[in-house]
């Protein structure tokens, strides 16, 4: 399971919708960093079937095909919670997977959000780490250049997530 799955149940968890909807508000709910592809979107929602997890009816239309609309069903609701909640090591060091979590926050409870910027610090201090070991290795001007501008990155990131903290202990 993916950050998308996530961000695919959120939707259908506020209204049913029909695919090129889904598409959309991911969009959104991403800040537009991501476009969902048909290509990923059907697979998904037919693996959410599947599961029990949501349910598609055709809704008839004039003059077009009919459309199928998608709604979340009570297990969508429990595997939305399980996959917010479930956040290790791989999750920690994939930027997408941690900014998916940040966006739902209001939906986890202090703990929680503490252990996820915990692990998410954690995942940005070892990459911090190997990557400054690399400046060290550096031949050349350009790879020196390279990994100075990763570490200002890793570094402006730990940032965020001490102010996320902040942000997520006033807001308990």
């Amino acid at each position: 399971m993916s950050y998308l799955d996530l961000v695919v149940l959120r939707v259908l968890a506020k209204e049913p919708a029909h695919g090129y909807a889904i598409r959309q508000r991911v969009e959104e709910i991403m800040g537009g960093t991501v476009s969902l592809n048909p290509n990923v979107l059907y697979p998904t929602l037919r693996r959410f079937e599947e599961a029990g997890a949501v349910e598609k009816s055709v809704e008839m239309q004039q003059g077009r095909p009919p459309r199928h609309v998608y709604r979340l069903l009570p297990r969508g609701e429990e595997l939305f919670t399980d996959l917010l909640r479930d956040f290790g090591p791989d999750e920690a060091r994939n930027a997408a997977e941690f900014q998916t979590r940040v966006a739902f926050f209001d939906l986890l409870e202090t703990h929680e959000r503490d252990r996820i910027l915990d692990a998410r610090d954690a995942a940005l201090s070892e990459q911090l780490w190997h990557v400054q070991s690399q400046q060290e290795r550096a031949r050349n001007h350009w790879s020196k250049l390279v990994t100075r501008h990763l570490i200002h990155r890793l570094e402006l990131e730990r940032a965020w997530v001490r102010e996320l903290r902040q942000l997520a202990g006033q807001s308990a």
